[in-house]
């Protein structure tokens, strides 16, 4: 008896979480390159600022471009039914977790050796351009420190989803708001009023604990997404809604109004992320769900939907080299005599600078983009079979600490060490089965 061909055919492919994940790298790209301002002297670039130093109101932007936690969201939701049929076989759910930093850490080897490369002849000859962007070039690598972590932690959230359902959300956004209300030490209402200010100017403290904990919300809510806890077009609204008066509150509350960047002294949403950014998350996921519908009726045609998986390949690519193609556009903005360096906001041609700094960079990064794709594409693919219990864990031990340098010490000479971690890395998590195993008499 012949097997029906509807029987054999795989389900097709959900695009609506790859049109999510490739949209939201996108507009972190995009995002990027427009907070990136170069500051010229003499028609050189000797500088570059962040827009949020020069532009208070930008911050209000970042409640939208500020697209990490919708990231996380739908790829636990994509992620969710195969580590739950991983549960009962820790073997599997290692080989998973270390093809999922093998497939971070390969092209990390690659990105962090172009760039020691460029460090090396910039030292050796002189080179300017590299000194503006040096902490530029890396800091974006820490993208995948949390996913990697927060992916590591993928069945702990499968089974708390199993167990308490949306509980499990309701208990990590406690644990969020306790870690920031010791951080602050607010008891009185007057107190809890100026949460936010409290919090900012009280440094990191405790309130480190939230960068584990924010960062596994989204986590937990797009598991129970997929489990169908909630859904539809009326939890959309009311998540929008909530995300708006949480986030408007959180700023009346003194919390800072932008949900990038920072630094360790506590002083932003990011560093650590505070409860404010959870505004972020129920804002996004509302949109999810407001969208969820007509998205799908467009991604049923065939050219969106060829379009949408062509993006979706080439998104965390682009995400990983988009900001070396900072170098080039400024080089070639310096030779054209373009004016990437319009000023500041408010003044004339500010904008219009900003326009030919996102066009000089998008032009950029397509011969970076082409040849990365052609290069990776020749190489062998490893996928780990089921490497031993102490090489993954040293390699992905070797893989958080090379990018945490470069991520730290910046181009020069973050890249160069952070190298030597991930190459180690990217050699520890292929298929070693015997690493680590004992000896045979």
């Amino acid at each position: 008896m012949t097997r029906p061909r509807d029987a054999a055919e795989p389900p097709p492919r959900d695009r609506y979480p790859d049109a999510l994940r490739a949209g939201a790298l996108l507009v972190v790209v995009l995002g990027h390159w427009v907070a990136t301002l170069p500051r010229l002297d003499d028609g050189r670039m000797v500088a570059t600022e962040h827009l949020l130093t020069v532009w208070d109101a930008a911050g209000v932007l970042t409640w939208f471009v500020q697209v990490v936690p919708l990231f996380v969201f739908v790829s636990a939701a994509v992620s969710a039914d195969g580590a739950a049929r991983r549960l009962d076989d820790g073997t599997r759910q290692l080989s998973w977790w270390a093809g999922r930093a093998l497939g971070l850490a390969r092209p990390t080897v690659t990105y962090l050796g172009v760039l020691s490369a460029l460090a090396v002849v910039a030292v050796a000859t002189g080179g300017r351009l590299l000194g503006p962007l040096d902490q530029s070039l890396t800091v974006h690598l820490w993208f995948l420190l949390m996913l990697l972590t927060v992916q590591a932690l993928l069945p702990v959230s499968v089974r708390a989803d199993a167990r308490f359902g949306l509980g499990a959300v309701v208990g990590l956004v406690l644990l969020a708001a306790a870690a920031d209300l010791l951080r602050a030490q607010a008891v009185t209402p007057r107190q809890l009023l100026a949460l936010g200010q409290r919090v900012t100017e009280a440094g990191g403290g405790v309130g480190w604990v939230n960068l584990l904990v924010v960062w596994l919300l989204p986590q937990q809510l797009g598991i129970a997404w997929r489990r169908g806890r909630f859904g539809g077009r009326r939890a959309g609204a009311l998540l929008v809604l909530l995300g708006a008066l949480w986030l408007l509150g959180a700023v009346a509350s003194g919390y800072p109004v932008a949900m990038v960047g920072g630094n360790l002294e506590g002083g932003t949403n990011l560093l650590p992320p505070t409860l404010a950014l959870v505004g972020v998350m129920w804002l996004q996921v509302g949109g999810v769900l407001l969208l969820e519908t007509p998205a799908r009726r467009l991604l049923e045609r065939r050219r969106i939907g060829g379009v949408v998986a062509v993006l979706s390949a080439l998104s965390m690519p682009l995400y990983l080299w988009h900001k070396l193609a900072e170098l080039p556009a400024a080089w070639v903005g310096e030779r054209l005599g373009a004016p990437i360096d319009a000023g500041l906001p408010g003044e004339a041609g500010f904008w219009w600078g900003r326009l030919w700094w996102l066009l000089l960079c998008s032009v950029m990064v397509a011969p970076v983009l082409a040849g990365v794709v052609a290069f990776e594409s020749r190489r062998t693919r490893d996928v780990p079979v089921t490497p031993s219990t102490r090489a993954a864990l040293a390699g992905g031990a070797a893989l958080l600490a090379g990018v945490t340098a470069a991520l730290v010490l910046g181009a020069r000479p973050g890249a160069l060490i952070g190298l030597v971690g991930v190459a180690a890395a990217s050699w520890l998590l292929r298929d070693h089965p015997r690493i680590g195993a004992p000896a045979r008499r």
